[in-house]
């Protein structure tokens, strides 16, 4: 089979790698892969500022959007050849920790955890990949051309619910929400906001291309002014921010109205200074009774959140959610990030 890999901390080492076929364990499925989404994590471990191989190895197998079909299921698993799946991105540490412990592995505490295509464990970008049935998630079929959307849904899965468990503290009832960047990340978390039925406001930069169009056809509105001025008249009771720009952050914990929550889904790259009226900051957030959270990864619960989304969403809004896809064989093209690009995707099937 073939597979994308690269060795962490090199420059310029993505390449197709011709591997063995995997043989599945005890417990785990053998799946063909379809295809593998691209991310922003992706690209920084191919520019080497990110990312471990497997013990011992030196390439690792890339990409954690997965999506494939069942070649092989243990009996009893509860899997069936040919279904689909996902599979999921993070394993406990070893020790574990008491969030791992109880499955919260996505708030891992001690930061032994792996991660499939990142840390440690080689990750969903073959042609073939084995994957415990525990750690593997069942698609409706009808979601074989968007499924690989899955993984960053579940990023906004868990960052709402994470807004809900916050707002909930005490009575809440939000009305308005502003999802701050219109990547993948921002637009699966406008698209859950409106399933909600919240009215939702997304914030970018961009007056062309396919994302203004793509907010609008959620029933959501689409702005590309300042955030202090887009903020400041909305005075959104939530805000998902999924840019990590450090200015729009704290732009955002200043406009919300009162007993606003803010969740931070964006990570920053750090060493940009900003002058920041931290008193004033402070101030609104407890005289306001707001609350900033933040949100990385998933666990099970949120990639059955994220099924559950995408099959109740509207098919062809997802479809063109994925603006590029890119057969194997051009695999270098999926990173080279273009304006237009919302989702890109390598295709994993034929060639073989």
């Amino acid at each position: 089979m073939r597979a994308l890999t690269v060795v962490p901390g090199t420059a310029g080492s993505l390449q197709l790698t011709e591997l063995p076929d995997p043989e599945p364990g005890a417990g785990e499925l053998l799946v063909e892969g379809l295809a593998v989404g691209v991310c922003g994590t992706d690209r920084e471990i191919v520019r080497a500022e990110y990312g471990w191989a497997p013990p011992g190895r030196e390439r690792l197998v890339l990409g954690h959007e997965s999506l494939g079909r069942v070649r092989t299921a243990p009996e009893g698993s509860g899997f069936s050849v040919g279904d689909l799946v996902v599979g999921v991105v993070r394993r406990p540490d070893p020790v574990p920790c008491g969030a791992c412990a109880r499955g919260e592995f996505d708030n891992c505490r001690n930061g032994r955890y792996t991660e499939r295509g990142i840390k440690g464990i080689d990750g969903y970008g073959a042609q073939l990949w084995c994957v415990e049935t525990d750690y593997a998630v069942r698609l409706d079929q009808a979601l074989a051309d968007v499924g690989v959307l899955v993984e960053p849904t579940t990023v906004v899965a868990k960052a709402w619910e994470q807004v809900w468990r916050v707002g909930e503290r005490a009575w809440y009832e939000p009305k308005r929400a502003l999802i701050t960047g219109a990547g993948p990340i921002g637009l699966l978390a406008a698209m859950i906001g409106v399933r909600q039925g919240l009215d939702v406001h997304v914030l970018d930069l961009v007056t062309e291309g396919p994302k203004p169009a793509l907010v609008e056809r959620l029933g959501a509105t689409y702005h590309h002014r300042g955030i202090d001025e887009v903020a400041g008249k909305l005075e959104p009771d939530v805000v998902i921010e999924a840019t990590g720009v450090g200015s729009l952050v704290f732009s955002a914990m200043r406009n919300t109205a009162p007993f606003g929550v803010v969740c931070l889904t964006g990570v920053s790259s750090g060493g940009r200074r900003i002058e920041v009226d931290a008193g004033g900051v402070n101030r609104e957030m407890v005289l306001e009774n707001d609350v900033v959270v933040g949100s990385v990864n998933a666990n099970l619960r949120h990639y059955r959140q994220a099924a559950e989304e995408l099959a109740a969403a509207d098919r062809d809004w997802l479809t063109r959610l994925i603006t590029r896809r890119v057969p194997l064989e051009s695999f270098a093209d999926a990173f080279d990030a273009r304006p237009d690009d919302v989702k890109v995707v390598v295709e994993l099937e034929g060639g073989r």
